[in-house]
């Protein structure tokens, strides 16, 4: 089964955990392919350049200078770090974003009551799969950034979750496709602070009274509304789990079903 695994800012951000989730990475059996989210690199460097940032929702507002940054520090630093780090450790990656081989195009989110500037939502059927695939295929891990781009020159800054579901989506109509989010936390958990509170499994009827009482909020929102959507549309299973549950049989975590 080729597993689509998404990791988080706070896991590229923490140069131990990155490493120990990298070492777990090159010994699962199969091929994989890792799309990973931009960190605080972003807002140092644009604080360092005397750019604003700002943030809605959790989300990053992207003006022109802002996306020249983004461009460089995802697709540029971090990508090639985390590319240089799994060749470092025998596994032949291969770093792109979505403008490469036109892998996944998307539209500029139309401004509503809140213009985000330069951010994109992917559009369903321009994925492209057989650029991916090609690189499957020929042994490569590839190491996908959350840059994409419009079709007509334009870079666009795309939530990185939805990279990953659009991606494993996309493969799915290939492979049998298991897609993984991985973040700092072991799963959906009912109480945050406490490890044990973790939600082994979660369905539609479930996540309505999550979401409901308050127990389910935030950026925990699109994460598993990306889940729901990528089983809806192919995906054989979806889990998320702790970058630590990795190296473990099963990960753990919680199991996204219908």
């Amino acid at each position: 089964m080729l597993k689509v695994i998404k990791i988080g800012g706070n896991v590229v951000d923490n140069r131990v955990v990155l490493e120990s989730f990298l070492d777990d990475l090159v010994r699962l059996d199969g091929p994989c392919v890792l799309v990973h989210g931009g960190g605080k690199v972003a807002t140092e460097i644009s604080k360092a350049l005397g750019i604003e940032t700002r943030m809605i929702d959790g989300r990053r507002v992207t003006d022109e200078r802002t996306l020249d940054v983004v461009t460089m520090v995802y697709a540029g630093l971090v990508n090639k770090k985390i590319v240089a780090s799994l060749q470092g450790r025998g596994t032949d990656a291969f770093g792109l974003c979505g403008a490469d081989g036109a892998a996944m195009t998307s539209k500029r989110r139309s401004a509503g009551t809140v213009d985000y500037g330069f951010v994109g939502d992917p559009v369903p059927g321009l994925t492209g799969v057989g650029t991916v695939s090609m690189l499957i295929d020929g042994g490569y891990m590839p190491v996908i950034a959350p840059i994409t781009h419009d079709g007509h020159g334009t870079l666009l800054n795309t939530n990185a979750d939805t990279v990953a579901r659009t991606m494993a989506v996309a493969l799915s109509s290939i492979y049998e496709v298991e897609l993984i989010y991985c973040f700092e936390m072991a799963g959906v958990m009912a109480r945050i602070d406490d490890p044990a509170s973790l939600i082994p499994h979660i369905d539609p009827e479930h996540y309505a009274r999550l979401r409901a009482d308050g127990t389910v909020s935030g950026g925990m929102i699109p994460k598993i509304d990306n889940a729901f959507d990528a089983i809806r549309n192919g995906v054989k299973s979806v889990v998320i789990c702790g970058c630590d549950a990795i190296g473990k049989e099963n990960f753990g975590g919680t199991r996204i079903t219908l």
